[in-house]
C-alpha cells in the first residue's frame, strides 16, 4: 500500500524560532503563512506551526522505549539512513539541541534501527529514525 501524506498541526511559542529550526535547520519549505502560523513541507508531509505557547509549553512524562527516554509527546518521520545522517550532521552544525543523540538501537538485531530526537526550540520533539538495511518498509 502506499503511504499517502499525513496533516498535522502542532502548538509552537513564536514564528521566528519555528522558521529557523523548521526552515533552516531541516530544511523543509514553507507553505502558507499568517500572523501566527506556517505551513511545512515536513518531509512531503503537511505540518502546520500554530503559535499557542501555552500548549506548547507542556510538560511530559518520559517513557523508556528504544532503549532511550522518549517524550510521550512528539512526532516525527521515518527516513533514508542518507537523509538521517545528513539531518545530524547539519543539526550539529547550527547547534540545534538534541533531545537524543543520533544512535544505534537494537544493534545486530532485527529491530536496528537509527534514532535522534531533537527540541524544536518550540515546545516539540520531533524524532528521526532510518534504517541502513530498508527495515522500514515491512515493518510499519
Amino acid at each position: 500500500m502506499a503511504l499517502t501524506p499525513f496533516h498535522l498541526s502542532v502548538p509552537v511559542t513564536n514564528l521566528s524560532d519555528t522558521r529557523w529550526f523548521y526552515g533552516e535547520v531541516l530544511g523543509c519549505a514553507e507553505g502558507r503563512s499568517a500572523d501566527f502560523r506556517i505551513d511545512w513541507n515536513f518531509f512531503g508531509h503537511h505540518l502546520v506551526t500554530h503559535v499557542e505557547p501555552d500548549d506548547a509549553s507542556h510538560v511530559t512524562t518520559d517513557v523508556d522505549s528504544f532503549g532511550v527516554m522518549t517524550p510521550c509527546r512528539h512526532f516525527g518521520v521515518v527516513i533514508s539512513y542518507e537523509e538521517w545522517t545528513r539531518i545530524a550532521d547539519r543539526v550539529r552544525a547550527l547547534q540545534a539541541r538534541f533531545h537524543t543523540e543520533p544512535q544505534t538501537v537494537f544493534p545486530g538485531t532485527v529491530k536496528e534501527q537509527n534514532i535522534m530526537l531533537i527540541h524544536d526550540g518550540c515546545g516539540n520533539v520531533v524524532e528521526f529514525k532510518a534504517s541502513r538495511h530498508g527495515l522500514w518498509q515491512r515493518d510499519l
